[in-house]
């Protein structure tokens, strides 16, 4: 049923860019927070940006001023515009999101996605 595909990343070099595609379907998406995380090899799931379903958008300070999230109701899907990558950016991105303003709890999500590879590497 919940079906969300990542798309987009790739090989970047320091200070390039990439956009990553969330494409969601299965669940109501308007009415949903969304969020983009990130997992490199041997760390913890990291908390990248967010999206709230009335509109207001957060960052970490890790990726503040360089990452935007943008979504389209209409098409289901939610991106992330990352600039100036650095190479601590490398990881797998993912894309996931609750009902509302506020999470349900820390480890309740919708079923994850494959996530889609980003390396930045000169």
């Amino acid at each position: 049923q919940v079906q969300l595909v990542e798309s987009g990343g790739g090989l970047a070099q320091p200070g390039g860019s990439l956009r990553l595609s969330c494409a969601a379907s299965g669940f109501i998406f308007s009415v949903y927070t969304m969020n983009w995380y990130r997992q490199a090899p041997g760390k913890q799931r990291e908390w990248v940006a967010r999206f709230t379903s009335d509109g207001r958008t957060y960052y970490p300070d890790s990726v503040k001023g360089r990452f935007t999230i943008t979504r389209d109701n209409t098409k289901k899907m939610v991106y992330l515009q990352m600039d100036n990558l650095k190479p601590e950016d490398t990881a797998v991105y993912y894309c996931n999101g609750w009902p509302g303003m506020r999470q349900p709890g820390p480890d309740k999500f919708l079923s994850w996605g494959q996530g889609t590879q980003v390396t930045v590497s000169s």
